[in-house]
């Protein structure tokens, strides 16, 4: 599997249980990493996502909450919830991965992780994010960070 691929595999199970059981997130991911050991990269990966994440929890769940709000975040899967945060920060704040790579490997965990109806519902929110991104990035310029 992929370096990446890994990398957000693990971030995806840190990020569900600082979720669900509010262990830090830190601790969390270093008991990951131990038990999924990976290429250097991996872990800067995913240390940078699970880092990046928790710092910008607060602009990604407005975020989703704005585009997909039929579903209120504290009644979305943890999984579904968690994939979307991933993506969005990986392609709307990091900026690093191309969006469709953010969006299919967002589908991808879904298909693993979550139910069967979860990857039709995130690729359908990052794709309208997506189409928003010049004006979703300037908004997040002008929204102070933490609140």
């Amino acid at each position: 599997m992929k370096t990446r691929r890994r990398a957000r595999r693990v971030t995806l199970e840190t990020l569900y249980e600082y979720d669900l059981a509010a262990h830090p997130a830190g601790e969390v991911l270093q008991r990951r990493l131990q038990a999924n050991p990976m290429e250097t990269a991996g872990v800067a990966f995913a240390s940078q996502l699970v880092t990046g994440v928790i710092g910008h929890l607060g602009e990604i769940d407005r975020l989703i909450a704005r585009y997909a709000p039929e579903w209120p975040l504290e009644q979305m899967a943890v999984i579904d919830r968690n994939v979307l945060r991933i993506a969005i920060y990986e392609f709307l704040i990091f900026g690093e991965t191309p969006v469709k790579v953010a969006i299919n490997e967002a589908v991808e965990l879904a298909k693993t992780y979550a139910s069967d109806s979860a990857p039709r519902f995130i690729n359908g929110v990052l794709g309208s994010l997506a189409d928003q991104i010049p004006k979703l990035q300037q908004e997040l310029l002008t929204v102070p960070i933490s609140e």
